[in-house]
């Protein structure tokens, strides 16, 4: 069975929205562009909400030339809405409904994991159905300040427990915490 990865940056105060806003450290550190790109090649699907979708699908379908934009661009992707009906993107499908279900059986099928990025309704959704399977957070070493419930990582949920399998530090002071959920 595939793993369902979930990939989200969030801040020391732990906003989530908007990240492409934030400011980049002053350090340059080419390891942080590495590991994205091996999690993105371990991966063979991209599964999205639809608040992820808008933000990604216009920046990454118009870049090229590269292998982080060639394998994003070409790989198979899924959003979850109930209101998006012609998705632009190639090779993008539309998850309406029986959301849980259908993950399940796209987890279920032959090949590589299936990454996830934020963490919106959808990351609660596979937490409720026990479909995620492992949160890698990247810690951004500043505080936003600004932002309410809506930009957070917080919301309103069941316990869920996770173990601790990787802890990776960057140049630039970011931090990758790794878990797998129990």
């Amino acid at each position: 069975m595939r793993k369902i990865i979930n990939s989200t940056y969030i801040s020391l105060d732990g906003v989530i929205q908007n990240p492409q806003d934030w400011p980049s450290t002053e350090v340059v550190d080419d390891a942080a562009g590495t590991i994205q790109t091996e999690l993105l090649s371990a991966c063979d699907t991209l599964l999205m909400g639809r608040r992820t979708y808008e933000g990604f699908a216009p920046v990454w379908a118009a870049r090229s030339g590269d292998p982080y934009s060639a394998r994003i661009n070409s790989m198979e992707k899924y959003v979850v809405s109930t209101t998006l009906r012609d998705p632009e993107w190639n090779n993008t499908t539309v998850i309406g409904d029986d959301v849980a279900a259908r993950i399940k059986r796209l987890k279920d099928q032959p090949g590589q994991d299936i990454v996830q990025y934020g963490f919106g309704r959808l990351s609660y959704t596979l937490l409720e159905h026990g479909l995620l399977d492992e949160l890698r957070l990247w810690i951004h070493p500043f505080i936003i300040g600004t932002g309410g419930p809506q930009n957070l990582l917080y919301r309103d949920t069941r316990l869920t427990t996770l173990k601790h399998v990787d802890t990776t530090t960057l140049k630039s002071g970011l931090v990758i915490l790794s878990y797998q959920l129990s």
